[in-house]
């Protein structure tokens, strides 16, 4: 009895102290139709198996001790606060969602004011004609961080070397591998605090921001879907499944509650 009880004690620490990764589901919200005709939310989501979805990502964060979850509401001081990380990805354009969700100043308080008491922050954008970048600017604006009008890899059929993105060696962020694959990229701008983290020439591809206590991450593509991490649709050579391995451990490495 003593050892069971010593059990559940344990598992119940676990459960507790387990980092919460939280996936926004308000500013991306995709629509579709199942088969019996009910809408549903798609397109990155924790859940979501088929190619476009996020279930292998999530995967890796609960390999490594975290839960994850996912809001579909507006983000709030009160809906981020047991959240550790909280990934904001491909936030809609009118051609997605006919009445998106746009970010909002009241949002980019409430997410500010996150990070800086110890939130780590993730946003993945999308090339211009694929996601909306100017109000998902203005939140990364305050942390010296620009998704720009301007593409690069913009990949026709199987042409995979121009999506190639070169790791350059002992990378503090990916240090696992040297090349990713990444296609139709919104490039970034950054200015203090933010730095750049991943560049091909002058191009910036990811970047990464100090503020108060919390860290953001920003790339330019949501390029960890199950299509390009499950080792089956690329060359072999393009280590996007060991990227979000290194990514995962280092964004809970981030954490600082």
């Amino acid at each position: 009895m003593k050892t069971l009880l010593s059990a559940i004690l344990v598992m119940a620490t676990f459960h507790v102290s387990a980092q919460t990764v939280l996936l926004d589901s308000y500013f991306n919200n995709e629509q579709k139709k199942d088969s019996t005709g009910k809408t549903y939310s798609w397109h990155y989501k924790w859940s979501e198996t088929p190619l476009s979805g996020f279930s292998m990502f999530g995967q890796e964060f609960i390999n490594n001790g975290a839960d994850t979850a996912t809001l579909y509401e507006a983000p709030t001081a009160a809906n981020l606060k047991k959240a550790a990380i909280y990934i904001i990805v491909d936030a809609d354009n009118a051609k997605e969602n006919p009445s998106p969700n746009l970010i909002a100043q009241k949002h980019i308080d409430a997410i500010y004011k996150w990070v800086e008491n110890g939130g780590v922050l993730v946003m993945m954008g999308n090339d211009s004609a694929n996601a909306e970048l100017h109000q998902f600017s203005k939140l990364s604006q305050k942390f010296g961080i620009t998704f720009t009008d301007r593409s690069r890899n913009m990949v026709k059929g199987k042409d995979f070397p121009t999506g190639a993105v070169l790791i350059p060696a002992n990378h503090p962020i990916f240090p696992s591998i040297k090349k990713a694959y990444l296609k139709e990229v919104s490039i970034l701008e950054v200015k203090p605090p933010a730095k750049a983290s991943v560049t091909m020439g002058e191009d910036i591809i990811m970047a990464v921001s100090k503020v108060g206590k919390g860290t953001v991450f920003a790339v330019g593509d949501p390029w960890l879907y199950n299509e390009y991490v499950d080792g089956k649709r690329i060359p072999a050579d393009y280590e996007n499944p060991a990227a979000v391995k290194d990514l995962v451990k280092w964004l809970l490495q981030q954490c600082k509650r």
